[in-house]
């Protein structure tokens, strides 16, 4: 198991195969997957694990599974990944949590470790696209200090780019106890 990225109550660490099951869960929910295209196929799934492994190797980041330290347990998944937007490289900050863990501020845990990672790791300043509608999704880049921009279409969908202010204070400011994994 490789941690990428530690807080206080998630380990992040890279997908590996054997996740497939709990993937496809997760990424086939309908609720969980509403702001998507659609959800994903087991399929689909699987080839979604593969290219995070693939940007693992290749960028030395991607979406990460995210364990509860408390109980070992899956509860989503989130990362950073580059991803061109209106012809720009960027580097794009998701989430993605399964409903029986809601609302219990893993995804604004998670994110704030990535963006910090993005930010003072990677020296990138990470972009969340969210779609106009997903509030749970804007109330967590809000918390995060993300700001909306620009409109654009994304996977053929319209979203908000929202992004940190140049004169924003380090991101490590909003993980204070997020860690790189030794």
């Amino acid at each position: 198991m490789k941690v990428a990225l530690e807080t206080p109550r998630l380990l992040l660490r890279e997908l590996e195969e054997a996740d497939l099951e709990r993937l496809a869960a997760l990424l086939g929910d309908p609720r969980v997957m509403r702001h998507w295209p659609r959800p994903l196929t087991r399929e689909e799934a699987a080839e979604w694990i593969a290219r995070q492994r693939q940007r693992y190797a290749e960028d030395g980041y991607g979406y990460w599974l995210l364990l509860e330290r408390a109980s070992g347990q899956p509860v989503g998944q989130a990362g950073l990944m580059e991803c061109a937007v209106d012809g720009v490289s960027e580097i794009g900050l998701g989430y993605i949590v399964a409903r029986a863990h809601w609302r219990r501020g893993f995804a604004t845990e998670a994110a704030a470790a990535c963006l910090a990672h993005g930010r003072d790791v990677l020296r990138r300043r990470p972009i969340a696209l969210i779609r106009p509608q997903n509030e749970p999704s804007i109330g967590v880049a809000l918390k995060l200090g993300l700001r909306p921009g620009r409109t654009t279409l994304f996977a053929e969908l319209p979203h908000v780019v929202y992004e940190l202010p140049a004169d924003a204070p380090s991101a490590a400011a909003l993980a204070p106890n997020a860690s790189p994994a030794a």
